[in-house]
């Protein structure tokens, strides 16, 4: 196991590697970088200021000169080769230093911290609430199989699953945000949060959270839930069910003294990537829709505006957390079932 284990570290490394590889090359060859957005912007400040000045033309009217468009390469790091840009970026991110925003003028660590209660919040409840509802669903369509209530919940299930989260959180703005105003169009606070009590802040933000999670889960459980049917009737008609049931145990003893180990093993062993997925992974439209900085409108921005710090440093982050998990992922089955070796 443990030289599964640094195995599995020591490949991490060469991917890592790859992603950043690529994502930088691609990078060199996008159009409208930091420099040149930074010389559209004053571009659009002398026009502004020539308009207004009664006769004082802003100098960046007349265009920038060499000596000031060398200046602003430095500035942002592009007066060097982009080799060198790039083992200095690996040398950064080696001790975890995800460097600084073009734009904002903050750390990248610094950013996602700020961001990082909205995705947690988007993230944990829909989780939660998808497996919560998913897995006893899952188990109650499996042994109910074939009868009306599989029939009825699988129609449900994929209509859910069929409809985008951005049309269902739409609809959901419009009818009870703006026709029935039972809840915020926006914020995950109202602007009095900080006045609130502990018990009107709980209540604050569950009112305000309700409806971009229900937007999100809509269609977030169904291939949990579907997953989960088929695994335990997968188990369920294997031999050693008919024989606990020959044995005299009842069904219930048999579905969760016997079934229910062996049918979780798919759902268990995929629950750290979909934990830490729900972090990271986001939704830029359902922030968008109902106005929640999160990471994904922070990936969103930086990728419009070309600050490559950002992400760079939330790519690098964001990978090296998908990898471990995987690995994490891997370790689980051992831990459900130990007959499984790696070796």
């Amino acid at each position: 196991m443990l030289a599964y284990v640094l195995k599995r570290i020591l490949l991490m490394l060469p991917t890592l590697l790859g992603v950043l590889l690529l994502t930088f090359i691609v990078i060199q060859f996008v159009p409208g970088g930091p420099v040149e957005q930074y010389l559209a912007e004053a571009k659009a400040g002398a026009a502004g200021a020539g308009g207004e000045g009664a006769g004082l033309a802003y100098r960046g009217a007349q265009g920038v000169d060499a000596q000031r468009l060398q200046e602003i390469k430095a500035l942002y790091g592009f007066d060097k080769p982009a080799p060198e840009r790039f083992l200095q970026m690996l040398g950064q991110f080696a001790h975890f230093d995800l460097g600084r925003s073009f734009f904002q003028n903050k750390d990248v660590w610094q950013l996602i911290v700020e961001k990082l209660p909205v995705s947690i919040s988007l993230g944990l409840w829909t989780f939660f609430i998808s497996y919560l509802v998913a897995v006893p669903l899952g188990i109650a369509k499996a042994v109910r199989a074939g009868s009306s209530f599989d029939l009825v919940t699988t129609l449900v299930i994929l209509v859910g699953y069929a409809i985008p989260g951005f049309v269902l959180g739409l609809a959901l703005l419009v009818v009870f945000g703006g026709q029935l105003q039972w809840f915020p169009l926006r914020g995950l606070t109202s602007p009095n949060w900080e006045q609130l009590s502990l018990m009107g802040k709980v209540v604050d933000y569950l009112w305000h959270i309700t409806l971009p999670v229900l937007a999100m889960v809509a269609g977030s459980f169904a291939v949990t839930a579907m997953l989960t049917k088929n695994a335990f009737l997968e188990e369920i008609r294997k031999q050693y069910v008919l024989t606990a049931r020959a044995k005299g145990l009842s069904d219930r003893q048999v579905l969760y003294r016997h079934v229910f180990r062996n049918a979780l093993l798919p759902i268990v062993t995929g629950f750290p990537a979909a934990f830490i997925g729900a972090f990271f992974t986001g939704s830029l439209l359902i922030e968008t829709l109902f106005s929640l900085d999160g990471l994904g409108l922070l990936s969103y921005e930086s990728v419009i505006r070309r600050d490559y710090p950002v992400v760079l440093g939330t790519l690098y982050l964001f990978t090296l957390i998908g990898l471990v998990t995987k690995l994490i992922s891997d370790l689980c089955y051992v831990w459900v079932d130990p007959r499984v070796k790696f070796d």
